[in-house]
């Protein structure tokens, strides 16, 4: 593009995008960096100052591109690298590392299939399971199954990853605490003593950031065939860690009840129930 010709002379003109086409293209190829994670420099802002003038809107999509990418490119407290390993394991591992920094004891554990009696398939199994989420399991009633729910999707880059959940139904929440109108003053009691009211001395336990409202989510999982047979090598695995599960009925489900799911073979839609020996 001429240099000189189209920088605008006067207000109008840069409002109303003197030579619009023009404009819209260097648009464009910004758009097209931006897009590819391409960082414009100072030589690419004096071209365009020299093109379009310093008041242009490609001068002003430049300068928002310099102040945005950066911010955005360290916005995310999960860093990944630059390109993601295109291996299968390695990337359930960040997968499962990743959805698991929300509690910090969580513990990765990497399992293979062939350590399993009667396993089919032979493929490896990444878990991931805090203490928090062992105490609920252990503590879950023998007779309230719990399922296997997915696969779920969780991208890293351009990568996509399919997981899967073992989850218990969520339990009711405790009533709130009964609290008086402090103002009302016939309705004061043991004020001599500082001893408090039956309702203010009940309390009520935190729940964890497991514990969601559409469930409790007790482990999570990646495997490499994402089948079935994996994941029951994942939850008898499991039982080494959490002897309560022996005694609990998993249900294993096709399709997840959150939007689109993974395909994981050539199976029907149908449900299928099982339960861990």
């Amino acid at each position: 593009m001429p240099k000189g010709k189209m920088i605008p002379r006067n207000v109008f003109q840069v409002e109303f995008m003197h030579y619009p086409k023009h404009q819209q293209c260097a648009i464009d190829c910004l758009d097209q960096m931006e897009l590819n994670g391409v960082m414009p420099d100072s030589e690419s802002e004096e071209i365009l100052m020299n093109t379009f003038g310093m008041y242009s809107h490609p001068v002003r999509k430049h300068r928002r591109m310099l102040y945005w990418m950066p911010k955005f490119k360290h916005a995310s407290p999960w860093r990944l690298p630059e390109s993601v390993p295109n291996n299968a394991f390695e990337l359930a591992k960040l997968a499962v590392t990743r959805m698991c920094t929300v509690d910090p004891s969580s513990v990765i554990s990497l399992f293979e299939t062939k350590d399993v009696e009667d396993a089919i398939e032979d493929t490896w199994i990444v878990s991931g399971q805090s203490p928090t989420q062992q105490e609920l399991l252990q503590n879950h009633p023998p007779e309230e199954p719990i399922k296997v729910e997915g696969p779920f999707r969780i991208f890293l880059r351009d990568q996509c990853v399919g997981y899967f959940i073992l989850r218990a139904e969520a339990k009711p929440q405790p009533p709130p605490v009964k609290r008086e109108y402090i103002d009302d003053v016939g309705s004061i009691k043991l004020w001599f003593t500082g001893d408090l009211e039956p309702d203010d001395m009940a309390l009520i336990k935190p729940t964890s950031v497991h514990e969601q409202e559409d469930g409790i989510i007790l482990a999570i999982c990646a495997t490499g065939t994402s089948g079935r047979d994996s994941l029951l090598s994942w939850i008898r695995l499991l039982v080494n860690t959490n002897p309560n599960l022996a005694n609990v009925p998993v249900l294993f489900t096709q399709a997840s009840p959150v939007g689109d799911v993974m395909t994981t073979g050539q199976h029907d839609e149908t449900t299928s129930v099982k339960t861990v020996p």
